[in-house]
């Protein structure tokens, strides 16, 4: 039941704009370069310096100095360019970026994102660009787990983690369902392979819209 991680990769690759500029988060988001579409140009941009990140090679062609910003091995399309750290942050905190696909701990009917920590005590803070990306680009989309490992509900009516960003997501893609945020609530566009929207409102916190 339910789509798997790579499946939810395609699902939000199929749904990104031609010739949109778009940064991965670390996890699940890193799969989306490898299924652009045929026929479809994407930019993905890496915060630590990248901007043409190609899919992810396989071990005969790695190159151990071609890296993204969560240390995985990547590889770069023709015209693709590097830059300063500083620039990188430059492109993100000006606006230029169209799309930021990002993991989450939490996300909130109101579209508030927890991604970087649960906050208990002895955790190590660890928000790397998170907050700059959801600052600074123009739409927010999460791939996610619909719970987590130990059963807890991810989509909730508060976030209870440190937030990354208030009302910033736009949209989640789950293993469950594809789910809009908007002014009217959270509406579901997809529901996976045998998933029934009863079953997915006893997995989400918030009311859904069907």
């Amino acid at each position: 039941m339910g789509w798997s991680r790579i499946e939810m990769a395609q699902k939000a690759a199929q749904d990104i704009p031609d010739g949109s500029y778009v940064n991965l988060g670390i996890g699940i988001p890193e799969l989306v370069a490898d299924h652009v579409p045929a026929g479809i140009e994407v930019i993905y941009h890496t915060e630590n310096g990248l901007l043409g990140m190609g899919p992810v090679p396989d071990e005969a062609n790695r190159d151990i100095e071609l890296i993204n910003a969560g240390k995985k091995y990547v590889t770069a399309i023709p015209g693709a360019c590097y830059f300063h750290h500083a620039d990188s942050f430059t492109m993100i905190r000006g606006g230029h970026l169209d799309i930021s696909v990002l993991g989450a701990l939490q996300v909130s009917k109101n579209g508030d994102l927890a991604n970087w920590s649960t906050g208990k005590p002895g955790a190590i803070p660890a928000v790397g660009g998170a907050m700059d990306l959801v600052a600074g680009v123009k739409n927010v989309w999460v791939i996610t787990d619909h719970v987590s490992k130990d059963g807890q509900m991810k989509l909730v009516n508060n976030c209870a983690f440190p937030l990354t960003g208030k009302g910033i997501v736009d949209r989640v893609y789950s293993n469950l369902a594809i789910i809009e945020i908007s002014d009217e609530g959270l509406k579901v566009r997809e529901l996976a392979p045998g998933v029934s929207f009863d079953y997915l409102q006893e997995q989400s916190e918030p009311k859904l819209i069907q």
